[in-house]
């Protein structure tokens, strides 16, 4: 039994139900119903070739953070998580998450609860603001932005937020200069309006991941920006700490240069991984 708690469009799913064969159960939990949709297509028709060798899939609509809710306690012998923006989302205007192309500001993983992006841009107060951009985004300039922002409201796309971003926050040198003004605002508000920290927190604490995983279980974990890296680095250290894991990754494995080539977002991400005692 192996869960894919971020399942997005399949892929990782893909590669795991091939390996498991007709006795496995894989089991996949996502919180955006449209990624849902397009992975059940892929994942409950296997090619002819495959079908009698496919495991039984199970999908399901929920945060991660609610994994033991859905899974019995000691059953499976993997967990592997994903974390951030999917690719699907990024790339449809539509939901907001990106300013690469002009869309409505909403950025929720689940659409169908929740606040969006809009609500807490335009009703926030400026302090508010400034600390969510600061300590989502560890942006610096985060109260100049912040400002910026509650001067130019009512802003209901992606294109006039980025607006207001880049007139607030020019780059001053060349290291700002290879990032987007928006990006580190554009990822504090996505971060706040999923609630991603919290529910990282949630499943790596004792009463989710450690408590589905059997013993010799596998936790993996994929993070793409230091808030997330280092609570997961922290609950693996405590989790060895206390008896509940045992670590296998000291450092981070990291894309190399390769990969990168093939993949330029795979240039941040970092796999930590742990089994269960």
């Amino acid at each position: 039994t192996y869960i894919d708690a971020t399942l997005g469009l399949g892929g990782h799913s893909w590669e795991i139900a091939k390996r498991l064969g007709a006795k496995g159960h894989l089991i996949g939990i996502d919180k955006d119903p449209a990624a849902l949709e397009r992975a059940r297509e892929r994942l409950t028709n296997p090619p002819p070739e495959m079908a009698s060798e496919w495991p039984k899939v199970e999908l399901v609509h929920a945060s991660f953070a609610d994994v033991a809710q859905h899974v019995a306690p000691a059953t499976a012998d993997g967990l592997l998580a994903d974390l951030g923006v999917s690719s699907m989302q990024l790339e449809n205007a539509a939901r907001g998450f990106s300013f690469q192309a002009d869309g409505p500001l909403d950025m929720r993983m689940n659409t169908h609860s929740g606040q969006t992006a809009e609500q807490v841009v335009n009703r926030f107060d400026e302090r508010e603001l400034a600390d969510a951009i600061y300590e989502f985004g560890e942006e610096r300039r985060s109260r100049r932005i912040a400002r910026a922002i509650v001067r130019a409201r009512p802003i209901h796309t992606t294109a006039q937020l980025a607006e207001v971003i880049s007139a607030a926050a020019r780059p001053m040198n060349q290291a700002e200069r290879r990032i987007h003004p928006a990006t580190r605002t554009f990822q504090a508000l996505r971060i706040l309006v999923n609630r991603e920290l919290e529910d990282l927190r949630e499943l790596l604490s004792a009463g989710a991941a450690p408590q589905v995983l059997r013993p010799g279980g596998r936790l993996v974990v994929i993070s793409f920006h230091s808030l997330e890296d280092r609570i997961v680095k922290d609950a693996l250290r405590e989790g060895a700490r206390d008896g509940v894991y045992r670590v296998l990754t000291k450092k981070p494995a990291t894309a190399d240069q390769e990969e990168v080539d093939r993949n330029p977002r795979s240039r941040s991400a970092k796999l930590r991984a742990a089994e269960r005692t």
